[in-house]
This record gives structure tokens, C-alpha cells and sequence, in this order.
């Protein structure tokens, strides 16, 4: 092997091991992912991931702890949140939400749905009576037959 390949591969491996400590360095410096305070109700935690500019996950956190919110609905409410409006959510997240009865069972009412063609609408339904996730509910709603009695 000649003196120039020699020495070229060991720039590269210099330079390689100059990188790999400039990133270690790097990561240790960086701040560790912090949390919204969990005994906070929802606004107040939508408020901390907003002022730390972490909308998107604010937006995940209210999809999470309101059952069958919309994707809009809760940017929405995010952005108010953000803006400093009055909050459109709910104030005790946690407690129990009370809903009208719902008439007729579960696999009626999301036949109902799929008849007047919003199966969407009766995946959120799914989801937010039986906590099963997306993929779940959805093979339940189209194992659901629209037009069965």
C-alpha cells in the first residue's frame, strides 16, 4: 500500500472519529423531552406543549383524551388554546363525560350510520364506546352489514 492511500485513510477515519464526538457531545447537550404536568387538566397541558412549540403533540394529547374528536376539531381547539382563547374543551378531562343513552345497540346504530353513508363517523362511534383502536373498529364496522336488519 502506498504512503498517499495511507494517508488519506487515515484523514477519513480522523474525520469519521471527529464526527461520531461532535454528535455524542451534541446529544448530551440537548435538553431531555420534558412532559406537560400530568395532574393538570387538558387545557392546561394543551397550553404547556403549545408554549414550547409542540403543537402537534398537543393535538395528539386532546385526540387522545377525548374519544372521538375529530382531527380538525381538535386543531382547532389547539390553535384557540395557543391564541389564548377560552378553551373549547371540556374543563375535567378524567371524569366521567356525561352522554344522552344511546338507543339500540351498538351494531344497530353503526348499520344506521353506514346506511347514510358516514362510515367514518361510525369508526369514531366504535372507538369511543368500546376503546378499541382505529384498525380495530374499522374491521368492526365493515364486518357490520349496512342494509342487515
Amino acid at each position: 500500500m502506498s504512503d498517499e492511500v495511507l494517508y488519506i485513510l487515515l484523514a477519513a477515519g480522523a474525520i469519521l472519529v471527529l464526527a461520531a464526538v461532535v454528535m455524542v457531545r451534541a446529544r448530551a447537550g440537548a435538553a431531555p423531552l420534558e412532559r406537560p404536568p400530568v395532574g393538570a387538566d387538558l387545557t392546561e397541558r394543551v397550553r404547556w406543549l403549545c408554549e414550547r412549540g409542540r403543537q402537534i403533540h398537543a393535538i395528539k394529547l386532546v385526540r387522545e383524551e377525548i374519544p372521538g374528536i375529530g382531527l380538525k376539531e381538535a386543531k382547532d381547539a389547539v390553535d384557540a388554546i395557543a391564541a389564548g382563547r377560552p378553551s373549547p374543551l371540556p374543563p375535567r378531562i378524567g371524569r366521567p363525560v356525561l352522554r344522552p343513552a344511546a338507543t339500540g345497540d351498538l351494531a344497530e346504530r353503526v348499520r344506521a350510520l353506514k346506511a347514510a353513508g358516514r362510515t367514518e363517523q361510525a369508526v369514531f362511534l366504535v372507538r369511543g364506546e368500546t376503546g378499541m383502536n382505529e384498525g380495530e373498529a374499522s374491521a368492526f364496522v365493515a364486518a357490520v352489514e349496512a342494509d342487515a336488519p
